[in-house]
């Protein structure tokens, strides 16, 4: 197949490169200036030419097209968005005249963009589909070469309109990802864990952060009790928002544990450890004003709030965890966030009308 990935970085790489190996025609599309721009470079000076290091083994493949050029979109059965989710909106109105009737647009993270194509792609017949998350955990070690750290056992994958399901599986199995489909891109939206254990952990991690400078393992270090209660008194609020708007109640746990393995035996917190000491973790964050904050505080948690508001579920946890994130940050990271309003209020209705119908 014929598929453009918006977004050069680490994951955007990675998956142009497997699905390379898998024999499909990627075209990798760098959509700023703003990071890895060496790597990008080195892409473009070696004809697309990427290696894959996973569990100790080097693949080497060729990307088909590297370019800073939107007009291979056209042109794509399957366009995959592959950048943080700050920079959606202006992403999905630069993209909108590229886009054509019976093509998959694929969020990888969502968190509800499928509203944004909604709003200003209202009159292509497009399929959404919205990832919980990242299908490779990744890093650019250096230019050309990708380290894979782990890959998801599941992808749970939101689709809208639902009517268009079956056809989109079609299509999307052909990708070799362990996919599995969702009820509705809500889910797919709010079950981003992100939300959860980036906004508490990176929150949690701020003075470590500036005390080492960025030698610190959040994912290893940040979690103990009293900071895991906070992350399950969030995850409540979310699943609250949830279950008003006719979603079931699913943990933070339960669904990182439905993503990380297929032992279902598995105790989840046990499965959350697991994935917090993989051999040679991540460091990071290396900075307060990371994207664990400054993009998952606007994108992830000012949502959640929004919604909490507009369905009348509080969210004390969330607004103030909102509050301490901007006052650090000094910035009004709800100025800069997903609201309600921003999404479209009548759009969000048509979205989540499908939830009730499924």
């Amino acid at each position: 197949m014929k598929i453009s990935i918006l977004g050069a970085g680490h994951a955007g790489t990675a998956v142009a490169a497997d699905l390379s190996l898998n024999g499909h025609s990627v075209s990798l599309i760098k959509t700023s200036n703003a990071m890895h721009d060496d790597h990008f470079n080195y892409l473009m000076e070696n004809n697309g030419s990427v290696r894959l290091i996973e569990d100790g083994k080097t693949k080497s493949t060729t990307i088909k097209q590297i370019t800073r050029d939107l007009s291979p979109i056209s042109e794509s059965e399957i366009v995959i968005i592959y950048i943080q989710t700050n920079y959606h909106e202006s992403l999905i109105k630069r993209i909108c005249p590229y886009l054509r009737d019976g093509q998959i647009l694929l969020i990888n993270p969502g968190y509800l963009s499928t509203a944004y194509v909604l709003k200003y792609c209202s009159d292509i017949d497009l399929t959404i589909v919205e990832a919980q998350s990242s299908f490779i955990d990744c890093r650019i070690s250096q230019p050309g070469t990708v380290k894979v750290l782990f890959r998801n056992r599941r992808n749970p994958l939101g689709i809208y309109p639902v009517n268009h399901l079956e056809k989109a599986k079609h299509q999307l199995n052909k990708l070799g990802y362990p996919f599995v489909y969702l009820s509705s891109v809500v889910e797919a939206a709010l079950h981003n864990p992100n939300l959860i254990v980036h906004t508490v952990g990176g929150i949690m991690s701020m003075p470590r952060v500036e005390k080492t400078k960025g030698e610190y393992y959040m994912y290893r270090e940040v979690f103990t009790s009293s900071v895991w209660r906070i992350v399950e008194a969030l995850d409540d609020e979310k699943m609250n928002v949830m279950e008003r708007l006719g979603c079931k109640r699913m943990t933070y746990l339960e669904a990182c544990k439905y993503r990380n393995t297929l032992d279902d035996s598995q105790d989840a917190k046990d499965v959350f450890i697991s994935y917090a000491n993989i051999p040679n973790p991540l460091k990071g964050p290396t900075r307060v004003d990371s994207r664990f904050i400054a993009e998952d505080v606007p994108q992830g948690l000012v949502l959640l709030e929004t919604i909490g508001a507009e369905c009348l579920v509080k969210t004390p946890i969330c607004t103030s965890l909102i509050e301490i994130a901007s006052a650090a940050l000094d910035r009004d990271l709800r100025a800069e966030g997903r609201t309600v309003n921003r999404l479209g209020k009548n759009i969000l209705k048509q979205i989540i009308q499908e939830v009730g119908d499924n």
